[in-house]
């Protein structure tokens, strides 16, 4: 490695020749592997840690008060930077995070050396309250849509972009996103993917997590939710959706055809009882990548639970274990790199990438 780029890969003999005077590391009894890439998390709520898997979603434990609004501004940054410590210590390297508001933990955030979207995420409904459960669909009522959210979101966006974007030599970027279909007008998911397409970088949004977003897109749009994206313009390659827990076949063949990419939150997905159509989302054309959402920030946790569910969801249509570990791995890096639009620079051990590398090692008793 020279500076932050792996400019040599081979036998040690060979590579001391190219570079005799190079640091060198001890690896034996250990495998070296490009960092893990987490597509989707919520870092401040590590908070919930605890009282959030069990519950359902959202949460139905009825707390009386919510932990969250317990905290000072300095407190909620706090939780954010223990979770991305958490990341840093199950290999994570590059970090998608999701939530409004990330100017208020920027700088924390950044000074912890990882690699950074920040993925400023946006609604401009007033009267909906996202995201939407089985608790609060029967309330539901039309969405009513503000050009002042609007234009107030596209600005934090634009002003995080400006603060931030290519800083710590370029590990932190700056993403769009949409919070929810149902907290989204059709002029809101234009914008977001006009100011992605401009400024080449990638776009999220949250996508059909529960059964009554289904519900209440149908009942007041008149189409399932990827559907909703698509005929509004949203879909596209630049495109990662996490979950779509609850996408049908049509909906399935949309985001395959448009090249969009899934982040799937399996550890997240389990919790909550539910596993979506990963082997039919890969089939139709879907780049597949991984997430942790907000329980934990341990990528490794989150590879293993989605190799087994999705083998349980391949079960009668291919013979053998498929996925494979590797497949899974796979999926994190190179699918990772995909989603965060930096597959020239990330995802592999490849000459010419950035050194974003972790060593694990396998003489570990819980990692033999």
């Amino acid at each position: 490695v020279q500076g932050d780029t792996v400019v040599a890969i081979g036998e040690t003999t060979s590579v001391l020749q190219q570079f005799p005077q190079a640091q060198l590391i001890d690896g034996k009894g250990k495998a070296i592997l490009p960092g893990l890439i987490n597509c989707h998390a919520h870092l401040d709520a590590t908070l919930a840690r605890g009282f959030n898997e069990d519950f359902g979603f959202p949460n139905s434990a009825r707390i009386p008060v919510r932990p969250s609004s317990l905290l000072s501004k300095e407190e909620t940054t706090l939780m954010a930077v223990v979770g991305a410590l958490e990341a840093i210590r199950c290999g994570t390297t590059t970090l998608v995070e999701n939530v409004s508001n990330i100017a208020d933990d920027a700088d924390a955030l950044a000074s912890s050396g990882l690699r950074w979207v920040f993925a400023e995420s946006i609604r401009d409904s007033e009267n909906v309250a996202g995201p939407m459960s089985h608790a609060n669909f029967p309330k539901a009522v039309a969405p009513v849509f503000s050009a002042r959210l609007l234009d107030e979101g596209m600005q934090r966006i634009d002003d995080l972009y400006s603060a931030w974007h290519g800083k710590n030599n370029g590990r932190i970027s700056v993403f769009p996103a949409a919070a929810l279909p149902e907290t989204s007008s059709p002029t809101l998911l234009r914008r977001v993917r006009e100011f992605a397409e401009k400024h080449d970088l990638g776009y999220t949004i949250h996508l059909t997590q529960s059964q009554p977003v289904v519900d209440f897109m149908m009942k007041f749009h008149g189409m399932r939710p990827a559907t909703y994206l698509d005929r509004h313009g949203f879909l596209g390659p630049r495109l990662f959706a996490a979950h779509c827990r609850y996408v049908d076949e049509e909906e399935i063949r949309l985001l395959g055809n448009a090249g969009a990419t899934i982040t799937h939150q399996a550890a997240m997905a389990a919790n909550r009882g539910v596993s979506p159509p990963i082997p039919a989302l890969r089939e139709a054309g879907c780049t597949i990548a991984n997430g942790t959402d907000n329980n934990n920030n341990d990528m490794l946790k989150v590879m293993r639970v989605a190799m087994l569910t999705e083998r349980i969801k391949r079960n009668d249509e291919i013979p053998g274990l498929l996925p494979q570990p590797e497949d899974i791995f796979d999926d994190t890096v190179r699918g990772g790199a995909r989603a965060v639009n930096q597959e020239a620079r990330l995802g592999s051990l490849e000459i010419g990438k950035k050194a974003d590398l972790i060593v694990l090692d396998t003489q570990k008793a819980h990692l033999v």
